[in-house]
């Protein structure tokens, strides 16, 4: 490289900054903020605590999690159920500006095929924050050496300008515990 640069050669300079201005202008946040509630009794966490790097890395989103105290589970903000996992352990809700909610309820407790989980809502629902989701039977996953945490991710992370956790520790469900901007 040295010798490149003494031998006066013409090195293109590439302007980057155009690019990143571009860039910047192309996400254009929408000025909103959503307030996200606890979806149960327990101690909240930072998703970055959660034992699984899928999470734990923000891989599926930034959010956070809650080690539950007991197996109701409710919607952390108002809007519609997008899905339901056919075994029943998450589901997504899509709110009125547009955050996408992931609540997944464990830790590899998809090959559970639903037996510990009880849904109480259907794709397509509209739901209210702090509306019970679905009932989880915690013993059940427990004694199927699972993890019983219960994670919130913010699955559309492009559109995201920020995710806040405000409080942490045990919170009670249907507590305000984090603010997303849009």
């Amino acid at each position: 490289i040295q010798d490149l640069l003494d031998s006066g050669a013409d090195i293109p300079v590439v302007d980057v900054s155009a690019q990143e201005e571009k860039a910047a202008a192309a996400v254009a946040f929408k000025g909103v903020t959503e307030e996200v509630l606890s979806v149960a009794d327990g101690q909240v966490i930072p998703i970055t605590d959660v034992k699984d790097p899928v999470f734990s890395q923000k891989m599926m989103g930034d959010g956070f999690a809650v080690e539950p105290d007991n197996g109701n589970i409710y919607a952390p903000v108002s809007g519609v159920v997008t899905s339901v996992f056919p075994t029943k352990h998450a589901l997504g809700l899509l709110t009125d500006s547009g955050l996408e909610v992931l609540i997944h309820v464990g830790l590899d407790t998809v090959a559970l095929n639903g037996a510990p989980f009880s849904a109480k809502v259907k794709d397509g629902q509209r739901v209210e924050a702090g509306d019970l989701l679905l009932v989880a039977d915690l013993e059940a996953i427990k004694s199927a050496d699972r993890e019983t945490t219960v994670i919130v991710a913010f699955t559309n992370t492009a559109e995201l300008k920020t995710v806040t956790l405000e409080q942490t520790g045990q919170q009670a469900a249907k507590t305000p515990v984090a603010k997303v901007e849009l």
